[in-house]
């Protein structure tokens, strides 16, 4: 996948109705052709494409570089295909704010509609929460989830397309999955990442550089509690400042301290976290003691585990015993295809061309008037008949 990145700006106003009105009803014929000629699961799939996804998000009529883009744009779909979904085999669930936090009520209900076996339900309620869980808790990039939604199709497969908000720079961030790509949901499980630009010292225990870090989180919590507890009370004691702590080598039941002053590592994002005394941490700590999660994707799921049990783990995982997770920020998909200068990369002409064939031919094919089909075939090309 290529790596890059788009200014991608944080909308504070409302979609206008007569806007909003127009989205759906070109975004019901685009639907019902893409699903003709491709059927429900490739639908999905480009949904998760973020280059996909935004471009259907410009023909529809929204600014390319609007973090508006991702609400309006789904909610737009969902209203769409409502009274449709089971003729069409596609269904969307979730959204903004409150209605996110409905996503699995509304999975089940369609379960319920279609008579899809439990398991099935189930398994799909499941990957919503923890696609939720792991961009909010294993990617500690500065942005709280505020959207999510969850696509799916009759035949069980789906795609998450979910976007958070960082207030201090007003910028957001939309993170894709795909059920082909997110057999493991909790090592690089994305298609793909918008980001308005790359962080510096970003916590991403996704990375399958955090490898380490995520099989010692599990190791630490199965030899018990007072063992860990051991391990943070070393830590505790010895945060005055943790930003000079470099590492705690243990040898046998020596423990060594090793201070340096170094300004990239005074940044240090674990380091830098209020490693003080907290019941409600040190419940959940004894929790997962008590359950033993056998792998660190159940260590994730367990109710009441969040940024902070994970950042305290791999502060101990870290700091005493030398697993460094991954810094790097995963934010790696940008709006363009490339660029005439080679930047971010060399423009991919196959799949420009073929991301413009796709969206043209579906407007063409669409049952909207001549203006409306002008207007599209404009956004997306530049020219009515290109």
């Amino acid at each position: 996948m290529h790596r890059g990145i788009a200014t991608f700006t944080l909308d504070t106003g409302r979609c206008p109705p007569w806007l909003f009105q127009r989205m759906v009803k070109l975004g019901r014929e685009m639907v019902r052709v893409l699903v003709a000629e491709f059927g429900p699961d490739e639908f999905v799939r480009r949904i998760a494409d973020p280059v996909w996804f935004q471009s259907l998000g410009t023909v529809l009529a929204f600014d390319w570089n609007a973090s508006g883009l991702t609400t309006i744009l789904t909610a737009a779909l969902k209203e769409a295909i409502r009274h449709e979904e089971r003729d069409l085999g596609l269904f969307i669930c979730g959204g903004k704010g409150k209605t996110s936090r409905r996503t699995p009520d509304e999975i089940a209900a369609w379960g319920n509609t279609l008579s899809l076996p439990d398991g099935s339900v189930d398994n799909l309620v499941y990957n919503s929460r923890m696609s939720a869980k792991v961009d909010n808790s294993l990617i500690q990039d500065g942005y709280q989830i505020y959207h999510h939604s969850f696509f799916f199709s009759r035949n069980g497969a789906w795609a998450v397309v979910q976007q958070g908000m960082n207030e201090a720079n007003a910028s957001a961030r939309r993170y894709h999955w795909f059920s082909e790509n997110a057999r493991d949901l909790v090592c690089e499980p994305h298609t793909g990442i918008v980001a308005p630009a790359r962080l510096d010292h970003t916590l991403n225990l996704t990375a399958r550089d955090s490898e380490s870090t995520r099989q010692l989180s599990v190791e630490l919590v199965d030899a018990g509690y007072r063992p860990l507890m051991k391990d943070i009370e070393i830590l505790r004691a010895h945060a005055s400042p943790l930003s000079r702590m470099v590492s705690i080598r243990k040898e046998g039941e020596q423990l060594t301290f090793l201070h340096l002053e170094n300004k990239e590592f005074t940044q240090h994002p674990v380091l830098l976290e209020d490693f003080s005394k907290s019941r409600y941490l040190e419940k959940i700590l004894r929790l997962l003691c008590d359950t033993r999660p056998k792998n660190y994707e159940q260590l994730i799921a367990t109710e009441g585990v969040g940024p902070k049990t994970v950042r305290a783990l791999s502060l101990v995982g870290e700091v005493i015993y030398g697993a460094k997770p991954s810094y790097e920020d995963p934010a790696r998909y940008s709006f363009a295809h490339g660029g005439k200068d080679e930047t971010p990369y060399p423009v991919d002409r196959t799949t420009y061309d073929q991301t413009i064939a796709t969206l043209a031919e579906a407007v063409r094919h669409s049952r909207m008037a001549p203006a409306d089909k002008d207007g599209a075939l404009k956004r997306l090309t530049g020219s009515p008949e290109a």
